[in-house]
């Protein structure tokens, strides 16, 4: 199988696995919503949550992945798979270790922290309190994913993607169960919510550890801390922490001056960021795991032909992905919140600051896609001084266009600062890593995104005019707001993939390919 269709597979595995996942978190975003609302308690949630979560993108889906896979796959090539399990085995033991030491010193200094990244809480003292409390209850939480992302990053590079990605589930499920049936337990309610948090992370953990073990990989003490691959990765990871997480420590930033803006604005971005990262978890995210092992192998063989194309292909995809998922985003915003989360404590009002947001984030989604592919191959490479250099840029980017947005356009400006921050991001990373592969098909790209936008047309005058059809603001009538919604989604896609089909987009023609694979092996099983 050539590696174009090995990450074309491997996409597919990953966005379908996720795909549940990111189905189950918006299960999990509806029983909030309809518990708590967007107010005090739930800004006090999502930004006692945002602490251990941004450590868990920066460090372990960010730094860590980044660093572990090239090397990993570098060992698993050239020294084989002894050499090979000896570096998983000391690599779980070295971090087991240092997020223990982390996790207790987070819970220690919960206080100082709420106090110095929400500064906007102060005036609030129950609020503050409230949110220490939460932010200790969660802390153990990047203890276990830390580890969880380890373990992904082995089953990736063994080309096993589903148990790694459908995991998640086991956290949003672990949160609703916990909301429905313990929030008249506690006396601050949505302390539930914590303890489902901290029972997810455990679920995630032990379900990675027997399918490493099927795949020869069983995790067992390994104290050799001298390890020449694993100061290999920690002197990855330092630059990796900062160039991998640009975008994750920019929607921190936005949660910090969210906090100086009135009651509920950490939640309308919280929210919307959610309903963000649901197209970007199940595509962009897939794809950019599936291009980085394939190459990081390459990479170790030399191979800067085979890595070029790789790449080329994995922004190619990336592009035919985003464009119609922004576009579907941006017209489709509010309707997504009147119909899936009004009702309870969630009036249309707070629908409407939502799908601000969400236009907002959505218009950045194909840079922070692209952004997501790009980095890895600079580590691949084993660059990581331009990505932290770009990043830097990017967050002070973001910094200033959400100081000069945030007053005259509140929560809303603090999303678009974090989407042009994104397209600098990009437009960076494309400069700088021509600059030292060489062209890598950007003609290709060129016409790629170029089609992806002329056959996004159609699909928004169709979707606009669908959304047009109902009034969004009562609330109940799911089943009308459902049908129309439905409808503009599919009739959307559709004129979507006849107008790529009709401008002979390469990436269409993979997709149909492979769902034409997948159903006739389903269909003929000999």
């Amino acid at each position: 199988m050539s590696e174009k269709k090995n990450i074309a597979r491997a996409a597919g595995v990953l966005g379908a696995a996720t795909m549940l996942s990111r189905i189950m978190g918006m299960v999990r975003d509806m029983v909030v919503s309809r518990l708590f609302g967007a107010g005090m308690y739930t800004d006090a949630f999502f930004a006692a949550f945002q602490i251990p979560n941004m450590l868990r993108r920066f460090f372990a889906e960010g730094a860590l992945t980044s660093a572990f896979v090239p090397t990993f796959s570098e060992w698993y090539t050239n020294k084989g798979e002894d050499e090979a399990r000896d570096l998983v085995n000391v690599c779980f033991t070295a971090l087991t270790m240092v997020m223990a030491a982390i996790t207790i010193a987070g819970i220690v200094l919960s206080p100082q922290i709420v106090h110095l990244m929400f500064p906007g809480f102060a005036n609030n003292p129950e609020k503050v309190s409230v949110t220490i409390l939460l932010n200790r209850l969660m802390f153990p939480y990047i203890f276990f994913v830390s580890l969880v992302a380890l373990c992904m990053g082995i089953l990736n590079t063994l080309r096993h993607f589903f148990t790694p990605a459908v995991s998640t589930v086991f956290l949003n499920l672990s949160m609703i169960l916990c909301a429905l049936l313990l929030h008249d337990r506690f006396q601050v309610p949505i302390v539930a919510l914590a303890v489902g948090v901290l029972i997810g992370g455990v679920l995630q953990l032990v379900l990675q550890l027997p399918v490493l073990y099927r795949k020869g990989f069983p995790i067992r003490p390994n104290f050799n801390l001298a390890h020449p691959a694993l100061k290999r990765i920690a002197l990855l990871m330092g630059p990796s922490v900062f160039g991998v997480g640009v975008y994750y420590l920019n929607i921190a930033v936005g949660s910090i001056l969210a906090s100086l803006l009135p009651e509920g604005s950490v939640s309308y971005l919280y929210y919307a960021q959610r309903l963000f990262e649901f197209p970007q978890g199940i595509f962009t995210v897939s794809v950019a795991q599936a291009v980085l092992p394939s190459m990081s192998r390459q990479a170790a063989a030399g191979d800067m032909d085979a890595l070029k194309e790789s790449l080329s292909y994995g922004v190619r995809l990336t592009l035919f992905i985003t464009i119609p998922a922004m576009v579907g985003l941006i017209f489709c915003a509010t309707p997504i919140f009147s119909l899936l989360f009004m009702g309870g404590a969630f009036t249309y009002a707070k629908a409407v600051n939502c799908g601000t947001a969400l236009v907002y984030y959505s218009v950045g989604l194909t840079f922070v896609a692209l952004v997501r592919v790009l980095v890895p191959a600079f580590y691949a490479l084993k660059d990581t001084k331009t990505p932290v250099m770009i990043a830097f840029i990017a967050f002070i980017l973001n910094l200033l266009f959400s100081v000069l947005l945030m007053r005259p356009m509140l929560h809303g400006g603090l999303a678009l600062a974090s989407s042009l921050s994104a397209l600098g991001n990009m437009l960076l990373l494309l400069w700088f890593l021509r600059k030292k592969v060489g062209p890598f098909g950007g003609r290709a790209i060129l016409f790629s995104g170029v089609k992806g936008v002329l056959a996004s047309v159609p699909m928004a005058v169709v979707v606009y005019l669908i959304m047009r059809l109902i009034d969004w603001s009562p609330a109940g009538e799911r089943l009308l707001k459902g049908g129309v919604l439905g409808a503009g989604i599919l009739a959307g896609m559709a004129v979507f993939l006849v107008a790529a089909h009709l401008l002979r987009c390469e990436e269409a023609r993979d997709a149909v390919g492979l769902f034409k694979k997948k159903v006739l092996r389903k269909r003929d099983p000999a």
